[in-house]
């Protein structure tokens, strides 16, 4: 994966991405939700982690889900393009024809409280979906996403079915691989959603390259290895 320097798309802060009391969001908070969208999505294109329209980028804005139209380059979204749905896929906002992954990122939102969601067809993780049930602990970043990341089984995208196989496999997790398909990772923003998928990518990457090595089997962390990372993790970056 080619590292890009990208100027980070700008977030609201939580309260004001959920709007007043939890009820309906702002125009201009929605415009900003979208503008931050939109980046987030060419950025996976650029990172190389889909290819064309693969893929699929959404973030939630009080009970409003603004999520990527299906079949429409990145590159050609603009604020009139914004989709936008509730938590049971009613339209609420555009004219467009929402993801056909829609069913996996409502999903995640009435099961959990993220905020924003990133699937990918990243080459690495696609590859590892195909070789084991689950990414093994190689690497201890593995304790970001909560333990080793599992593998959904194979559903026809777009489904319930997938969906389903997805939500079991994130049980505890903030992002797993999906069977011959790619990645789903989530996060309180967009930022986080996609650095977790980075992330995923990324590791992926380093046990297939660890284990093409002939002759050699990679050292695995152990859980107690991994619950010490996850400690340790807590009061990891600056306080503000």
């Amino acid at each position: 994966m080619t590292e890009q320097r990208q100027e980070e798309p700008r977030e609201e802060p939580q309260e004001e991405r959920q709007g007043a009391a939890g009820g309906a969001p702002a125009p201009e908070a929605l415009a900003r939700a979208w503008d931050a969208l939109v980046a987030t999505a060419r950025r996976t294109v650029a990172d190389g982690l889909v290819v064309g329209t693969s893929g699929n980028v959404s973030v939630r804005v009080g009970n409003t889900v603004l999520v990527t139209p299906s079949g429409v380059a990145y590159d050609d979204l603009g604020p009139a393009d914004a989709v936008g749905v509730d938590l049971d896929g009613r339209r609420l906002l555009g004219e467009l024809t929402p993801t056909s992954e829609l069913p996996m990122h409502l999903e995640i939102y009435r099961a959990t409280t993220a905020g924003a969601v990133v699937h990918t067809h990243a080459v690495h993780a696609t590859a590892v979906s195909t070789l084991v049930p689950e990414l093994p602990p190689v690497h201890y970043m593995t304790s970001a996403l909560g333990g080793p990341v599992r593998v959904a089984p194979y559903a026809l995208y777009g489904t319930d079915e997938l969906a389903a196989h997805m939500l079991r496999a994130l049980r505890d997790r903030t992002a797993c691989l999906l069977q011959n398909h790619g990645t789903v990772a989530y996060g309180d923003t967009l930022a986080q959603a996609y650095d977790r998928t980075a992330q995923l990518e990324w590791m992926c990457r380093l046990w297939l390259t660890a284990v093409s090595v002939p002759g050699r089997t990679p050292t695995l962390l152990s859980p107690d290895q991994l619950d010490e990372v996850t400690e340790k993790l807590k009061g990891y970056g600056q306080r503000k």
